[in-house]
């Protein structure tokens, strides 16, 4: 089963400097056909205006993963992690049994744009945890993230994988499939059509259940395409 949901479809806060667009239901957006995906219970688009962002805060247990797609991150928490967060670095923070942070654009210029995935842990309550990486740009998938932390990825508290491909016009990528897996794929940049008929754009994104067989993409954009995927467990 393949489900998508339309870039135009996802919910948004009142105006404000922050412009965001929430995949599933998060904050004042509430839409009960759309809260998660397995353990994924968030993806959010930001753009955020200078000097703007997001107030500290407190959460608890989730695994809390932020991509910078463009500009600079400033984060900030209790636990001694802080910024910056660069364009094409990966940021997780385990909340665990609690931890408190801020998220706030560290450039008074120019704006930043970042995606914001939340995953249910495996356990609850560990101990809080930070680390950052750098996204490889290098030719097909790449590991940001992983349960085991393998290949130099984040090793971070699910079995589930971040992943990232960038394609050029007409350039192609395939990932095979597990049935007993579930899949989210984000575009975060650009255009990509997915298996020869299904024509992505920036922020539209598909989930896939009991898929077998060869996700493949092709880069259709003059801009070079950036696509996330997640691999969840059922």
């Amino acid at each position: 089963m393949i489900v998508r949901r339309p870039s135009s479809a996802r919910g948004q806060p009142a105006a404000g400097r922050t412009d965001s667009r929430y995949g599933f239901s998060f904050g004042g957006y509430y839409d009960p056909a759309w809260m998660g995906f397995g353990p994924l219970r968030v993806i959010n688009e930001d753009r955020v205006a200078p000097g703007a962002g997001f107030d500290r805060a407190r959460h608890a247990n989730m695994e809390l993963l932020a991509y910078v797609v463009s500009g600079e991150l400033a984060h900030e928490d209790s636990i001694g992690g802080n910024g910056p967060v660069r364009a094409g670095e990966l940021q997780w923070l385990s909340a665990g049994h609690g931890v408190e942070h801020s998220e706030l654009n560290a450039s008074d210029s120019q704006p930043l744009h970042l995606l914001q995935m939340w995953i249910q842990p495996s356990r609850l309550n560990h101990e809080p945890a930070y680390a950052r990486t750098a996204a490889a740009d290098v030719r097909g998938w790449s590991l940001l993230a992983s349960g085991d932390g393998r290949d130099g990825s984040l090793a971070i508290r699910q079995d589930a994988r971040l992943l990232q491909v960038r394609l050029d016009r007409g350039e192609t990528s395939a990932l095979e499939l597990d049935p007993s897996r579930l899949y989210w794929l984000q575009v975060a940049v650009g255009r990509v059509t997915a298996n020869a008929d299904t024509p992505l754009d920036a922020g539209d994104a598909l989930g896939l259940r009991e898929e077998s067989g060869m996700l493949r993409l092709q880069g259709g954009s003059d801009e070079r395409a950036l696509v996330l995927l997640l691999d969840l467990p059922e």
